[in-house]
């Protein structure tokens, strides 16, 4: 029935740096070059963040190379995006920025012809909190190591 998301880009640092507490789809104002850079998969999210001016919110950092076969049409690479999002949603995100929470950028995907971005209310990860998950994942890599040794004999 519905089409397949195609991810494009995703934002593997945010996932490292902050717990992700809830997530929010946002469709992005483009111009034609930007969405046809984005299409050749010519983005990057790293060190992206989103910021809320005069009602309106926008994803800043996010970068679209410009468009190989683009010329005086190609758009500023760093650009701020303005995010399409309902006004209550916006209003939400504000009121929990306000209370020291971050919004970030996830993962940019292209669904049915248009291009959205997943963006994601995250609280910042502390230095222990990084070590504890590491540790995490190493003990449960080593148990399924162990586990595969063991069915192989």
């Amino acid at each position: 029935m519905g089409e397949a998301k195609q991810v494009i880009a995703r934002n593997k640092k945010a996932f490292h740096d902050y717990f992700v507490l809830d997530t929010y789809e946002a469709g992005l104002e483009l111009f034609g070059t930007e969405i046809k850079s984005i299409r050749q998969g010519k983005v990057n999210l790293k060190d992206s963040w989103c910021s809320i001016d005069e009602g309106q919110m926008y994803a800043v950092g996010v970068h679209i190379s410009p468009y190989d076969h683009g010329n005086i049409f190609n758009r500023d690479p760093m650009r701020r995006k303005r995010l399409l999002l309902h006004k209550k949603e916006i209003l939400r995100l504000a009121a929990d920025s306000q209370q020291g929470l971050s919004v970030i950028p996830l993962q940019l995907y292209i669904i049915k012809g248009r291009a959205k971005l997943e963006i994601g209310l995250c609280k910042g990860k502390k230095l222990y909190d990084k070590r504890a998950v590491a540790a995490k994942k190493a003990s449960q890599r080593d148990i399924d190591r162990a586990l595969k040794d063991r069915q192989r004999d």
